[in-house]
């Protein structure tokens, strides 16, 4: 007895995942699960990349048309990660510094967020699970702009933020570690050329 065209292709499409899955290196569960079957969508991974020797150790530059945020380790060579950009007029570019670093912040949406969308609370405790901003946070300034985790991975790589620069919970959490206080903040829209 055949099975039905429906069921045949149901099968074929569950069986390239289960093989995509079995190949896939082990990462962290949702990041890899992402990056390996859609082919990045959930903004792609860390890389050691070759970068331009204008820039300083140390100095953090935040490319909102690559969306990568890149850490320069040293003259010529800086950490890339993934990250997601503000959306439309929320838009914006400069020089800043890392203000302070917080340990699971809290969040407290701005009267505008919560115009925009009532249904956000009035306040997030640091260390919830549902938190908007992760587990670490760098302030910029005395902006209300922040590099931040996430507790919507998938949203990496998309222009979804108010302003702010999201990053995986992994990778917020390794930059807070290397980066002090007073650490120069470029953001751009320039476009940079990189090779691993």
């Amino acid at each position: 007895m055949s099975l039905p065209k429906a069921f045949r292709n149901l099968f074929v499409v569950f069986g390239g995942l289960l093989i995509a899955l079995t190949a896939a290196p082990q990462q962290s569960a949702a990041q890899g699960f992402f990056d390996s079957i859609f082919g990045g969508q959930s903004g792609g991974s860390k890389q050691v990349v070759n970068f331009s020797r204008s820039y300083r150790s140390g100095t953090i530059v935040v490319s909102f048309a690559d969306r990568r945020l890149y850490h320069v380790v040293k003259r010529g060579k800086a950490v890339s990660y993934p990250v997601a950009v503000p959306k439309g007029n929320a838009r914006w570019s400069g020089q800043s510094f890392v203000s302070r670093k917080k340990v699971n912040p809290p969040w407290t949406p701005t009267a505008k967020m919560r115009r925009e969308n009532p249904k956000l609370p009035a306040h997030v405790p640091g260390g919830h699970p549902r938190n908007p901003l992760g587990k670490r946070a760098l302030y910029l300034g005395s902006t209300l702009y922040r590099i931040h985790g996430t507790d919507a991975p998938w949203t990496i790589g998309q222009a979804v933020s108010h302003g702010c620069i999201r990053m995986h919970n992994n990778h917020v959490a390794e930059l807070y570690k290397r980066v002090r206080v007073g650490t120069k903040v470029i953001v751009t829209w320039k476009k940079f050329r990189t090779s691993i």
